[in-house]
């Protein structure tokens, strides 16, 4: 066993926004940032930013790993660049005054639209429907979870509806 899969989870963590060089099995070697480590199967996911702007993301699997070697520790530039490196363009951060107000505008809409809607958490901000649907911050249909397929559904459409109409 590899001196790699005798570590543990929180261990493998700690190589995660580091450079590393990454020898694995038949002696081929990998250096790239460490976005992620599989807590299972102890797999790592390399970064590499190419100069083109672009970059490459190579997966390498945790049994054929033999020693992973921190090369830089990085900054906080390349830390933000990996953490926002697969949101969606249309991601945006809330203040919390927003999704205040997002959370309000929307309980107003359901409780007109005769939903049940309840808040619920520590700090109030999940929207609860019925007591088998909630909603989280930032409240948007995608926000939504429930075992009940129709009524996620239909709660779905409804805040789908809210959103063009206050557009």
């Amino acid at each position: 066993m590899s001196e790699w899969m005798k570590k543990g989870p929180l261990e493998w963590q700690d190589y995660i926004y580091k450079e590393v060089r990454v020898t694995a099995s038949e002696k081929n070697e990998y250096q790239g940032w460490v976005l992620t480590t599989d807590p299972v199967s102890a797999n790592i996911v390399l970064v590499n930013f190419l100069e083109d702007g672009s970059m490459s993301v190579t997966g390498i699997m945790g049994h054929a790993v033999q020693t992973v070697e921190t090369v830089s520790e990085g900054d906080h530039r390349v830390r933000e660049k990996l953490m926002h490196l697969f949101m969606s363009g249309d991601c945006k951060a809330y203040s919390l005054e927003d999704l205040e107000k997002r959370k309000n505008s929307l309980k107003k809409w359901l409780e007109k639209n005769h939903i049940p809607i309840t808040e619920q958490g520590d700090s109030q901000r999940t929207l609860c429907v019925a007591g088998v649907l909630t909603i989280d911050p930032p409240y948007g249909p995608e926000n939504c979870s429930s075992s009940n397929e129709i009524i996620l559904s239909r709660v779905q459409d409804l805040i789908q509806g809210h959103i063009a109409a206050s557009q």
